[in-house]
């Protein structure tokens, strides 16, 4: 039980006292370069998606860009 009790106390003088936390300015622009981040990586993915028609449906008959100018060119 010794060893919790000082664990614990390590624990919170060193959160306390060692760690650097981030301003609020820092935090805010961290979040900001998340979010646009996500945002891009969305945009990417779904553009992906489009042009080569992947579909979560099997007997869907989409099959993209690229499906649709292989049957046009064929």
């Amino acid at each position: 039980m010794a060893g919790i009790k000082t664990y614990l106390e390590e624990s919170y003088n060193e959160l306390v006292h060692k760690v650097t936390w981030p301003t609020w300015a820092e935090l805010q622009e961290s979040t900001v370069l998340v979010f646009v981040t996500t945002l891009i990586l969305t945009v990417c993915i779904f553009a992906m998606d489009f042009i080569f028609g992947v579909s979560g449906d099997a007997a869907s008959t989409w099959k993209g860009l690229v499906g649709f100018l292989y049957a046009f060119l064929t």
